[in-house]
């Protein structure tokens, strides 16, 4: 009976969000569910750099619905792909959600469906007020939501839910600034005091006399120094029986660069993003930006990229379109694009060995499609469809050498 239970709740929240009853969330884009406002984010540059690659990477990937690698289009992907709420765009949706799950360990986002159970809304929530609960009769996950109004208790399926790893026994994801907090706090040690040893004492000087002053002789003579150093661009003449000797600061450069290398590095293993993306170049050697950004792919996106995927195919697809071959993906692609020399090597190779088809490099061009042939598959020999019979191949060949030796 437990599906049938989900069932009625399904029709109930479906049904009462369509009326505006109950589960009305206009008003839910105040400040309770919105607005990113941690101090470590906004004072920390170093952190910020990580999670702005990572969010606004996974931004600006581009996603699809596809069935059997079939490009389509449904209610679910539209919302997806290009109204997830009237005030944001998906770029602004998934990176709002990326910020959120780095920041604060968890991402969530509220799926309001219509009356006919299909996706029309998806709703970002401040992670602060949303906790996972289970259900103890049944064991099923479900998510408590306060809000502005009261408290909500949501199905797991009606909430997207992407987060970083967890502990054991546990469901919410480890923040990874909560990981750094030694680490920001040893930087944020290190910085105030340099700013003081920076601030404190500047061109500070010992006078020595070979003879005791009282207290009126030592001012005229600190004012006599004081004036004698403005008028003079710093330039001091030490008088016989006077030792003038500059006060040493203990700042020393090379040990903020030692603090902040060091910030770097532990924020990249935090984050999992190769240092060189935080810009600490040392002992990193690229032959190509491809190859950098292959590293960061494979290194930071992919588990990210697959978490959404999965969450997206799971909780806005139906089991019918799952089970008809409907899913979601991104490209990652198309962070990895070559040089033009590269890629266009690697587009004719791609032709020539029947991979792609003609039409379909244009279309990742930007270029409207030619038709007829260049929407087959080709082979080298030289070049004629990949499905033609090997007689008729060889009769082509035949004829194009004849022609070649005529000419």
């Amino acid at each position: 009976m437990r599906w049938w239970n989900r069932l009625k709740n399904s029709v109930k929240m479906a049904i009462a969000g369509w009326k505006g009853q109950g589960f009305d969330f206009v008003n839910w884009m105040g400040r309770t569910f919105w607005g990113v406002d941690n101090s470590t984010l906004a004072t920390n540059e170093t952190i910020f750099s990580a999670i702005s690659k990572i969010s606004n990477s996974m931004a600006v990937l581009p996603l699809k619905l596809y069935q059997n690698y079939d490009i389509k289009v449904n209610q679910a992907s539209d919302v997806l792909i290009n109204n997830p709420n009237p005030n944001m765009t998906s770029f602004e949706f998934i990176r709002n959600m990326e910020t959120w799950r780095n920041e604060k360990g968890n991402s969530y986002a509220l799926i309001e469906r219509d009356i006919r159970g299909q996706v029309s809304r998806l709703t970002p929530l401040n992670p602060d007020y949303v906790e996972p609960v289970w259900d103890t009769d049944n064991g099923d996950l479900w998510y408590q939501v306060i809000g502005n109004n009261g408290t909500y208790y949501f199905y797991n399926l009606d909430i997207l839910h992407v987060k970083h790893i967890v502990g054991a026994g546990n469901v919410k994801g480890i923040s990874p600034i909560k990981v750094l907090t030694n680490t920001n706090d040893f930087d944020k040690a290190v910085r105030e005091f340099s700013l003081k040893e920076m601030q404190s004492a500047p061109n500070s000087f010992i006078i020595k006399y070979n003879a005791n002053v009282d207290d009126d002789m030592k001012q005229k003579v600190i004012d006599d120094f004081k004036r004698f150093y403005q008028d003079n661009g710093g330039i001091l003449f030490q008088e016989p029986g006077v030792e003038i000797e500059e006060i040493q600061r203990k700042f020393i450069a090379a040990d903020i660069f030692t603090s902040e290398r060091i910030t770097r590095t532990r924020v990249a293993n935090v984050f999992n993003i190769p240092a060189h993306m935080l810009n600490d170049t040392d002992g990193q050697s690229f032959s190509s930006m491809e190859q950098m950004m292959r590293e960061f792919v494979q290194l930071t996106l992919l588990p990210i990229v697959r978490q959404y995927e999965q969450e997206f195919n799971r909780k806005l697809l139906t089991s019918a379109e799952r089970k008809a071959g409907f899913y979601f993906k991104f490209n990652v692609k198309a962070l990895m694009r070559g040089d033009t020399a590269t890629q266009m090597d690697a587009y004719f190779k791609g032709i020539r060995s029947g991979i792609y088809k003609p039409d379909e490099v244009r279309q990742w061009e930007d270029l409207p499609p030619f038709g007829g042939n260049a929407s087959e598959l080709y082979i080298s020999g030289d070049l004629y469809p990949i499905d033609m019979d090997p007689a008729q191949r060889k009769g082509i060949s035949n004829t194009n050498n004849t022609q070649s030796a005529r000419n």
